[in-house]
């Protein structure tokens, strides 16, 4: 089985179109986050339906996962907080957003809704606790934030990871997660796309320009893991303790 992982596209067109014609080589397609761009040329009622088209199209080649990142919120809760609302209307068949969770083969992948505050938080604990009673011998997470203390939300002496997210990884010990909203830790010194923390592999495959997004590649046959980017390819050996990475 094989897995692409994406994030942060934020309304890049081209990037778009990239992942529609890689959607019929995998098995998952997971988005982790910022479809949209808040800063962005187009508004954002425009974004969503031009997205949505999009979702519709990859959705008939594979089983898309998407998670709303902090660009993603159309409405406001009553907490004043932002949700992502067009992605909840957005839910077919093979198109599972924020609060699903869905079985494949051994495995389960669980998406996390962006938390902007004590009600959005209090929903992405519930939805945790949900799914921590299922069975699963694989079990995946899809939440923009990535955790704190990692090289994975790390960008030169900068920490901006998520603490809560870090607690809850350690805590419920997943198999997999994978994050984004940080661009530049593949792409620093200091940082990196992949870690791990306690039993739990960490991923972010960052944000780059150009006509394809840098992206992780999961085989879990070979449990193997592949990012590449404009600057070439790394790979990974899921099967050992630590991270070790092929030269690139």
């Amino acid at each position: 089985m094989k897995i692409l992982v994406v994030a942060d596209l934020h309304y890049s067109l081209p990037q778009l179109d990239w992942l529609e014609k890689m959607a019929e080589e995998i098995d998952l397609l997971i988005i982790a986050g910022d479809l949209l761009d808040l800063a962005g040329f187009a508004d954002l009622d425009t974004q969503i339906v031009v997205v949505r088209k999009y979702l519709e199209r990859l959705r008939a080649k594979t089983k898309v996962f998407v998670c709303s990142g902090n660009h993603d919120g159309d409405v406001r809760n009553e907490g004043d907080e932002v949700v992502a609302e067009w992605l909840q209307k957005a839910r077919r068949e093979n198109l599972f957003v924020d609060g699903d969770g869905f079985d494949f083969g051994k495995g389960r992948i669980t998406v996390l809704p962006w938390w902007d505050g004590p009600i959005t938080r209090g929903q992405m604990v519930e939805i945790l606790d949900r799914e921590t009673a299922e069975s699963k011998t694989c079990w995946f997470l899809i939440h923009h934030a990535p955790p704190n203390e990692s090289p994975i939300s790390r960008v030169r002496n900068s920490d901006q990871g998520d603490a809560f997210f870090r607690e809850t990884l350690l805590r419920l010990k997943p198999d997999f997660a994978f994050s984004g909203h940080i661009h530049n830790p593949p792409f620093s010194d200091q940082g990196s796309w992949i870690d791990k923390i306690g039993s739990t592999w960490v991923f972010n495959p960052g944000k780059q320009l150009g006509p394809f997004p840098s992206h992780i590649m999961i085989d879990l046959e070979t449990m193997k893991a592949q990012w590449t980017s404009v600057y070439g390819i790394e790979e990974a050996n899921l099967n050992g303790e630590g991270v070790e990475l092929a030269a690139p």
